[in-house]
């Protein structure tokens, strides 16, 4: 599956909204000559709009999530020898017009080509999306909520998907990106934007709840040190003794890597949150451990982790700690509290420090991110 052309696509179009809103967008497939199948999850209960349409038709139980249709979509193209499938979202949002903006996009294969929306697409919730996928694959992508999609059969139906509503579209993409996949991304030249009355509430609270969690499970997972089964080959990249050939080429790609705002003031708070454990001795190689697996700039969060020197940060840890274990602050410096306990005084340590830490690390990730942002404001560089 190494070519450099995308094989048979299936066009896979979602229904979330009325038949009188659906009917347009099958209609529209149909006219790109593309095979078409309508997955259904029980919200149009009346055919009538799609009988005179030659379409096939998966019905699924009401009430199915998003992710559920997809994979049950990518199952059914499988069978049927498909080895891609786009899907479109049947409310309206994206023109069928734009299909081949998506196939001719995939200039190597497999990939997956995402259409980004070109309205909202600078919003805080498609924002905060892609840090995240950004720590979690490395991948910088305008737009990870995006519904219009090239995919690729084999990707879709040999991988373990968690999520189902929500969080179904980014996962795809963090798992794309362990597989070795290309996100490639194109800017759609019409708008997006659903029509009244369509698809579903995505500021539900459970919804949200949802996705914080399949984030904290992609991070939990992108911090661990077994690889990621790949669909393509890691390329070669360079030898890690180059750093002694060229040692200032090594620490200028460092100081450059991963360098926006966002990215520098996530590891800041990486660097002092991990300095504040009771770790001294592995604390240097803990930082640029993380911050290597989230994609953040190992020097910021090295340089940070200073602030916790002892011993005034370890000191204030261990008060806190003393304090939630006895309801009162340590003051008996003697033999006895400081040798004879040690191993309490640690204990204080790691309780205080995983509250310390963290706010800590607001403070010095809040002032990184404020000082980079003015440094390069254009008004400044004038």
């Amino acid at each position: 599956m190494n070519g450099h052309t995308v094989p048979g696509t299936l066009l896979v179009i979602l229904a979330h909204g009325s038949g009188r809103v659906l009917s347009g967008v099958p209609a529209g497939a149909i006219g790109e000559g593309m095979p078409a199948l309508l997955v259904d999850t029980g919200a149009t209960d009346d055919p009538g709009p799609f009988s005179n349409l030659p379409i096939e038709r998966l019905r699924l139980a009401a009430g199915a999530e998003k992710g559920a249709a997809v994979l049950a979509a990518a199952a059914l193209a499988k069978e049927r020898g498909y080895g891609a499938i786009v899907t479109i979202d049947a409310d309206g949002g994206h023109d069928p017009a734009d299909l081949r903006l998506l196939l001719d996009a995939a200039a190597s294969w497999p990939a997956i080509v995402i259409g980004a929306r070109n309205s909202g697409a600078g919003s805080r919730g498609i924002d905060l999306s892609g840090f995240l996928v950004r720590l979690e694959c490395g991948e910088s992508l305008p737009d990870t909520g995006s519904g219009f999609r090239l995919y690729p059969v084999e990707f879709l139906t040999s991988r373990c998907f968690t999520a189902r509503g929500r969080g179904f579209e980014v996962e795809t993409l963090v798992r794309g990106a362990w597989a070795g996949l290309p996100l490639l991304t194109i800017d759609l030249p019409r708008k997006s934007v659903p029509a009244p009355g369509t698809g579903r509430d995505g500021r539900d609270f459970r919804g949200a709840l949802d996705l914080a969690l399949l984030h904290v499970r992609l991070v939990a997972r992108s911090l661990l040190p077994w690889p990621h089964r790949r669909m393509v080959p890691k390329a070669q990249g360079a030898h890690p003794l180059q750093f002694f050939s060229e040692p200032l080429h090594f620490f200028r790609l460092l100081c450059r890597e991963h360098a926006s705002p966002a990215e520098l003031a996530a590891a800041v708070w990486v660097g002092i949150f991990v300095g504040a454990l009771p770790i001294i001795p592995f604390g240097i190689a803990a930082i640029v451990y993380v911050n290597h697996k989230l994609h953040l700039n190992k020097l910021a969060g090295v340089a940070a982790s200073n602030v916790c020197v002892f011993p005034f940060v370890p000191f204030l840890c261990v008060e806190v700690g003393h304090f939630f274990r006895f309801g009162r602050f340590w003051s008996e410096f003697n033999r006895q509290t400081l040798l004879h306990e040690i191993h309490h005084r640690l204990w204080e340590w790691l309780l205080g420090a995983l509250v310390v830490g963290p706010l800590v690390g607001f403070a010095g990730a809040l002032i990184t991110y404020l000082l980079v942002r003015y440094l390069r404001s254009p008004l400044r560089n004038t």
